[in-house]
């Protein structure tokens, strides 16, 4: 894996487009694909070294593949970090980061405002294994006190939440989670890594449905685990991820590298359109409520803009009078905007999320997460937003 020693002096946007680029003696421009399930070598003994570790050299796809190679470079130096593997989807990288590294007795304390895929893991699925979980109010900093006051093994969160906006201050939770001996994974698919950077605010790991805004137009599949933790990345979680097979594959790699190109000229028009929307939303009479992190009147409003580097976000959260009936009937109204799951998208999309995302949640579990019978979520895209909002405005109407 890259130490980034080339790109360090690079900003950002210059990141996005040029780390992780290793040409082939052809010269191309684009980065190449290489769509190979494996390797050959120049005789048995290269083989054997190949395995020992003992010569760099690709053996296998599911372990490595150039392509691969190139993406999870280019995210690492955008990330800031100095170690990442890519997975088969953000679910992959979610389920891998805590599986590889929890063991039976461990204990592992979350954030109860989560993504329902991510809850029904850490609610259902490694309390099989004796784990045990415990969920709390993220924003609550005495209830995480609380909580970690006696030791831990992994601190899990997300900020802002999915889908209700909750902001978490990452360098406290950090910092009380170091005491109790826990390593701290901050899921950032919602604030992307052009506006929140966890490892800098004291996280161990970073996981990322790059689905999301690093595809970014709705094509592929692909997840990463980042971390500047030599030993959590090569000796927990590489053999993990070897051993159980979630690796991405080529193809979808390189439709992420090429994602991060235009990452920040996408999210960063998705954050105007959504602030704009945002304050639109508020102004509407079948609105009962609008969570932005961008509006002022988010109680988490100044956090918020401390951590993500001033915006709040891609995605709008709103409750509409009538609840889940009159959420349907505007949801059904839109021209412009999708009814669709995903989030992140160029595209405009929609999504009710009592009923899908979070659907296997109890009513109690989805109020404890901010969700509503009338709760919708929005996800901005980079359309013209004068047309976003008179979609919304007829369908209001």
């Amino acid at each position: 894996m890259s130490d980034n020693d080339k790109t360090k002096n690079w900003r950002p946007a210059t990141r996005q487009v040029r780390a992780g680029v290793e040409r082939t003696p052809f010269g191309e421009t684009s980065e190449a694909l290489f769509l190979t399930s494996g390797y050959v070598y120049e005789s048995a003994e290269q083989a054997e070294k190949s395995f020992t570790g003992e010569e760099d050299h690709y053996v296998y796809s599911r372990y490595g593949n150039p392509t691969m190679t190139q993406f999870e470079d280019r995210l690492a130096a955008v990330e800031g970090a100095k170690f990442c593997k890519a997975t088969a989807s953000g679910m992959a990288a979610v389920f891998a980061a805590l599986a590889a590294h929890l063991k039976t007795g461990d204990r592992i304390v979350a954030a109860q405002a989560l993504f329902g895929a991510c809850y029904h893991v850490i609610a259902n699925i490694l309390p099989q294994w004796g784990i045990k979980a415990e969920f709390v109010d993220g924003a609550d900093l005495d209830a995480w006190a609380q909580a970690l006051s006696t030791p831990a093994q992994a601190v899990f969160l997300e900020t802002p939440s999915n889908p209700a906006l909750s902001i978490i201050d990452i360098v406290a939770v950090s910092d009380l989670a170091h005491q109790a001996g826990a390593l701290v994974v901050v899921d950032n698919a919602f604030a992307t890594t052009v506006l929140q950077h966890p490892l800098e605010l004291g996280a161990d790991v970073v996981t990322y449905s790059a689905t999301k805004h690093i595809d970014g137009q709705g094509r592929t599949l692909g997840g990463a685990i980042l971390s500047n933790n030599e030993d959590y990345i090569e000796n927990t979680v590489a053999p993990f991820l070897r051993q159980t097979g979630p690796c991405i594959s080529p193809f979808n790699a390189w439709v992420l590298t090429k994602g991060l190109e235009t990452i920040e000229l996408r999210v960063t028009r998705q954050c105007e359109n959504a602030l704009a929307i945002a304050e639109f939303l508020s102004t509407q009479d079948a609105i009962e409520d609008v969570i932005y992190p961008g509006l002022k009147n988010h109680p988490a409003h100044e956090l918020a803009m401390k951590q993500m580097s001033g915006h709040g976000g891609t995605i709008v959260a709103f409750h509409v009078k009538g609840g889940k009936e009159a959420a349907f009937r505007i949801m059904n109204k839109l021209e412009i905007i999708d009814i669709s799951n995903n989030l992140g998208d160029a595209k405009s999309l929609i999504t009710h999320p009592a009923t899908t995302t979070h659907q296997k949640m109890t009513a109690d579990e989805q109020l404890a997460a901010g969700i509503r019978p009338g709760t919708i979520r929005l996800s901005v895209g980079i359309e013209d937003v004068r047309d976003l909002i008179e979609d919304l405005e007829q369908a209001l109407a």
